[in-house]
C-alpha cells in the first residue's frame, strides 16, 4: 500500500525494567531510548490510560530494524487483565529458539507447547507462544526448510 510505513509494535507493561529482562536479554532487542514520564502524552487518550497514572517509553530496535517495538510502562494504576481471546501478538523470526525458550522459562514466563509451522509457500518451521509478565502475547518461529 502506497505511503505506508509500519514503525512498531507496542506493548503496555505494569514494570519496564522486569519487562526488560525479557524483551532485551531473551529476545535480544536493543534499547533505543527510555522517555521519561510526561504528563502530556498521547498514550494518556489512545491507551485509555487514567491521568493518575505514570509512564515511561521504551523504544526498542534489533540489528535488522530501528525503532520496531515499543514497550509504555504504566504505574500508579492496576493493569486490567488481558481479555482473551488474545487480540493481538507480536510475531518474531528468531535464531535460537531454543535459547529463547530456555530463556523465558528460566523467568517464569509461560511457554506454549511447540507447534510445526506450514508456511503458504510450502516452508516449514518451528512456532513457539510465549506469554510475558504482563499476558502480552510473543510468538517465535524459525524456518526450517522447504516442505520438500
Amino acid at each position: 500500500m502506497a505511503g505506508v510505513r509500519f514503525q512498531r509494535g507496542n506493548h503496555v507493561v505494569a514494570d519496564l525494567d522486569k519487562a526488560l529482562t525479557f524483551y532485551r536479554d531473551v529476545l535480544g532487542f536493543d534499547v533505543t531510548y527510555i522517555l521519561p514520564p510526561n504528563p502530556d502524552s498521547y498514550s494518556y487518550p489512545v491507551f485509555a490510560i487514567p491521568l493518575e497514572a505514570v509512564m515511561r517509553f521504551c523504544v526498542l530496535s534489533t540489528e535488522a530494524q530501528a525503532r520496531v517495538m515499543a514497550l509504555t510502562e504504566v504505574k500508579n494504576t492496576p493493569l486490567p487483565a488481558v481479555p482473551h481471546p488474545r487480540r493481538s501478538a507480536i510475531v518474531l523470526e528468531i535464531d535460537d529458539p531454543d535459547a529463547v525458550i530456555a530463556g523465558a522459562r528460566a523467568l517464569g514466563l509461560n511457554v506454549y507447547d511447540e507447534t510445526v509451522l506450514r508456511t503458504n509457500d510450502g516452508r516449514i518451521g518451528r512456532e513457539i507462544g510465549i506469554v510475558d509478565f504482563d499476558d502480552n502475547l510473543v510468538v517465535i518461529y524459525k524456518i526450517m526448510g522447504d516442505a520438500t
